[in-house]
């Protein structure tokens, strides 16, 4: 199945296919499944505590790295919130926002779709302006200073009232803040998208785009749901998917993206090992599937870390790893333009 509305060069792709594993190219890609908090590397952590007075329960770096062994997503969900005590000031936000942006420079992203989540710096008394003004303000100058175009999402809280996450999204329209759509996130078990029909109904009326963790921890009927209520246009994660024959056939013929996570989902035990994960499956169900770091800080590793662990445990060849930087780049809330300049950036690797 050929997935490139603008295809790789064919004997680029040949000659790619035949590199040995290990000679993993760097290749431009979008970045459509990163939450900015979960790029808080525990260094930044430390520093922002000094900054602001704040005392961290734990004596030093390697107290804290000891935590990052989870047992499914609420333990990760645990450290990830009270690590968030330390974001403070428009500066602590902005000063995060430039660090991810600088290490995903490195690993070839070229355009980040970063999820913010307003109600958990709200329930802790940090303003709205505060977050999304430093966060955005390194968004406004990211392309000229790093390369990387930006798009910001405010992911909502599923295991909050869906009265709550309206209040916070009418509080953003309000103050115009500079998003291109919602997303929806936190302990899936339980939480089904049903509850937020009324949310995603709104964001649609103001013209936002849709997107929805489901699949991950919860079963594939939640990414059938995501679908059908939330009216959704891409699934964040999404790899219970392949439980469902009937739902990967229509996910492959509409060609609706799946933000897959592999490091993520081996570091929250969605998946036992790397070695189990269903992405070689995905694939040769020619599903829509891009690679993307989620919490890159907590889960071991960037865009560019998760591709080459693919090429060194998967065997991802090297054509197919272009096919996943083309699928991202494809299913990006991206401007056409800029899709268009980022496949020639893509076409002459």
């Amino acid at each position: 199945m050929d997935i490139f509305t603008e295809p790789v060069d064919e004997t680029v792709a040949e000659t790619s296919a035949e590199q040995p594993v290990d000679a993993v190219v760097l290749l431009p890609v979008a970045e459509l499944h990163l939450h900015i908090e979960g790029t808080l590397e525990p260094e930044l952590i430390f520093a922002l505590a000094e900054r602001n007075g704040i005392e961290l329960p734990y004596a030093d770096l390697g107290e804290l790295r000891s935590r990052y062994e989870f047992t499914d997503l609420q333990s990760f969900l645990d450290l990830y919130y009270a690590n968030m005590a330390v974001l403070q000031t428009e500066a602590d936000f902005a000063d995060m926002t430039r660090a991810y942006l600088t290490r995903a420079a490195q690993g070839g992203v070229r355009h980040a779709e970063i999820m913010i989540d307003p109600q958990a710096h709200l329930s802790r008394g940090v303003s709205l302006e505060t977050c999304i003004n430093g966060v955005g303000s390194v968004l406004a100058n990211s392309l000229e200073e790093f390369g990387i175009s930006t798009l910001l999402i405010a992911a909502f809280l599923r295991d909050l009232p869906e009265d709550d996450a309206l209040e916070v999204l009418e509080s953003l329209l309000a103050m115009e803040a500079p998003l291109v759509g919602i997303g929806l996130d936190s302990a899936e078990v339980g939480n089904p998208p049903a509850k937020f029909e009324r949310l995603y109904a709104r964001a649609r009326e103001a013209g936002l785009r849709l997107t929805a963790h489901a699949g991950e921890e919860g079963p594939s009927s939640y990414v059938t749901d995501a679908l059908d209520i939330l009216g959704v246009e891409r699934i964040d994660h999404g790899i219970r998917c392949m439980d469902d024959p009937d739902l990967v056939e229509r996910l492959v013929d509409q060609r609706i993206p799946l933000t897959v996570c592999p490091l993520s989902n081996v570091r929250l035990r969605a998946v036992d090992t790397l070695a189990d994960h269903p992405l070689p499956a995905m694939l040769a169900a020619g599903l829509n599937v891009s690679i993307n770091s989620d919490d890159p800080a907590y889960f071991g590793g960037y865009v560019d870390e998760n591709f080459s662990q693919l090429a060194a445990v998967l065997k991802i060849s090297a054509f197919d790893r272009a096919r996943l930087a083309a699928n991202s780049i494809h299913s990006s809330f991206a401007s056409e333009e800029r899709k268009t300049e980022l496949l020639d950036e893509l076409n002459a690797v």
